[in-house]
């Protein structure tokens, strides 16, 4: 800061200049100051007057600018805290996920070009090279965590779609919702099945769908096992698809009736003209009692239809309709009394899937993982009550006075149990994880279906390495809802990896197959610059 006034600086400088020998020592003994601080002062006002008066902008005009360049500065550090960064690394993963979530190179490319500019964004060839890389690094952390995963699918949900008339075999282990196989297959064979299955010899279970290419992989598996001497691997029938086609059969059938209907209606309003007319009414009078009569044994027909599918549909259930335990046994014996009565060629496949045996595997299977629960018979029973009854209690949805037993008779079976046993609550548990572990339906599978579904319309082709990137993507993702919230499907299975996240994952593979992509993009290149040249 200084201290010493603009007229002092100034009669110091002329001291300095112009005054004659001595005068610049009479100043300093005024001034109280050194003569060395007049020769500095002297010289700084020089320097001022001569940078007032150079050719260059003044002053003030620089101070301005001055000025306008901090604010551009601090507007500048503003912009720099909110903005991302977004180098290559970052587009690399931003064009994997985005594939892998279903969007196709055209939509990735165009969101590129809105966040980086269409100077700055990657063009189209070089996110399919990405992706391509992706794909392939997908593959080879797969084929290693499939490896880990073999001993713990024991469940599994099989079902095939399909993409450009290419079949892509798909499978879903149902609690986790881990996607363990997705290849596409040169063709779709009973053997394209057993080979994807093969290599999955801890698998116990599976619940598929009547499709025959699909069952015949899954018999040649099961007869491979008994050559082998190894564990047998069940399989159920899928319950929603017959449940689907009983669904269709009715339809079809009340179209019948309502076409009859119809008829009959249309019939009648003849009549009623013909008697406006004064015309004689007896022949449409006639026709109307024709279609009036075939009208009711139409719609008796479809009652009677309705009454046995009521009475065979129980049997496809875990609970009979009283609250027992469903088994074979009883579910066989309702379906025989009930087939008589499904009559129809719209009922040929549902009859089919009814008396096929293996409609009926979900019920063996739970069963037997009952009996292995070491308590006693009466127990079991009285827990699986206790199961059942806890799920027919009113929900909190419903609105006014709860009357009946209802809401009270969980709390009576759950004293029973405690009567029982004094440790009823942990083998309660156990009977509760059986019998809500029971896969019946491939719903699982038809949920990533419908996930692939999507992916359809936006794909032109889906090769193995988008595949790949799709089911690491999946088996990574977190869910965020439900009863599997905040874990991926990986963890739920009980795979344990040093990172679940799905970058991390890929990252690993994805250096090598960029240089691989590079190279097969050079190789593609060299032919059509000698073509050029030629």
């Amino acid at each position: 800061m200084c201290t010493i006034t603009s007229v002092r600086w100034i009669a110091n400088a002329a001291a300095r200049f112009s005054g004659t020998h001595g005068a610049v020592a009479s100043q300093a003994r005024r001034a109280d100051c050194s003569r060395q601080a007049i020769y500095d002062q002297a010289r700084k006002v020089q320097a001022a007057v001569a940078a007032e008066y150079s050719p260059g902008p003044p002053r003030q005009q620089l101070i301005r600018q001055v000025e306008d360049l901090r604010r551009e500065n601090a507007e500048l550090r503003n912009r720099l805290d909110r903005a991302i960064e977004f180098p290559q690394a970052k587009q690399l993963e931003f064009a994997a996920k985005a594939q892998a979530m279903g969007l196709s190179l055209h939509q990735i490319a165009a969101l590129l070009i809105v966040v980086l500019g269409e100077k700055a964004a990657p063009a189209r060839s070089t996110i399919g090279r990405w992706v391509q890389a992706a794909g392939e690094a997908a593959g080879r952390v797969l084929k290693r965590l499939d490896a880990q995963c073999r001993a713990l699918v024991l469940v599994a949900c099989l079902d095939e779609i399909f993409f450009h008339g290419r079949a892509v075999l798909v499978g879903v282990e149902p609690h986790s919702m881990t996607w363990f196989l997705g290849q596409k297959a040169s063709s779709l064979t009973g053997s394209a099945w057993a080979e994807s299955l093969q290599a999955w010899d801890a698998l116990q279970y599976v619940v598929a769908d009547a499709g025959r290419h699909l069952q015949a992989g899954i018999g040649r598996v099961q007869d491979q096992r008994r050559q082998d001497n190894r564990d047998p691997l069940a399989s159920s029938l899928d319950v929603f698809h017959t449940k689907h086609q009983a669904h269709k059969a009715l339809t079809i059938d009340w179209n019948h009736v309502e076409r009859d209907c119809a008829a009959f209606d249309q019939a009648e309003a003849q009549v009623r003209k013909d008697q406006r007319q004064g015309i004689h009414a007896v022949p449409a009078a006639n026709r109307a009692r024709q279609a009036w009569n075939k009208l009711v044994q139409s719609f008796n027909r479809y009652e009677g239809i309705e009454a046995a599918w009521k009475q065979a549909e129980p049997a496809l259930d875990v609970f009979r309709p009283d609250g027992r335990l469903n088994d074979r046994a009883w579910a066989q014996s309702q379906v025989a009394l009930a087939l008589p009565g499904l009559v129809g060629r719209a009922w040929v496949t549902v009859r089919h899937h009814l008396e096929n045996p293996e409609s009926f595997t979900f019920l063996d299977r739970m069963h037997s993982e009952l009996a292995r629960i070491p308590i006693a018979e009466e127990l079991r029973e009285a827990l699986v009550r206790l199961w059942w009854l806890r799920r027919q209690r009113p929900r909190s949805s419903v609105t006014g006075a709860v009357s009946g037993s209802g809401h009270v008779a969980h709390l009576v079976q759950q004293e029973l149990c405690r009567k029982l046993d004094a440790n009823w609550l942990s083998w309660y548990r156990q009977v509760a994880a059986v019998l809500r572990g029971t896969v019946r339906a491939s719903s699982a599978v038809e949920c990533m279906n419908s996930v692939l579904r999507m992916h359809q319309g936006r794909h032109r082709t889906m090769t193995q390495g988008m595949l790949d990137l799709k089911r690491l993507y999946w088996n990574c993702r977190g869910f965020r809802g439900g009863k599997r919230k905040g874990k991926c499907p990986y963890e739920h299975l009980g795979l344990n990896l040093p990172s679940s996240e799905f970058w991390d994952l890929l990252q690993e593979e994805l250096p090598e197959a960029l240089k691989q992509a590079k190279a097969v993009a050079k190789a593609k290149a060299k032919p059509k610059s000698q073509a050029k040249a030629a």
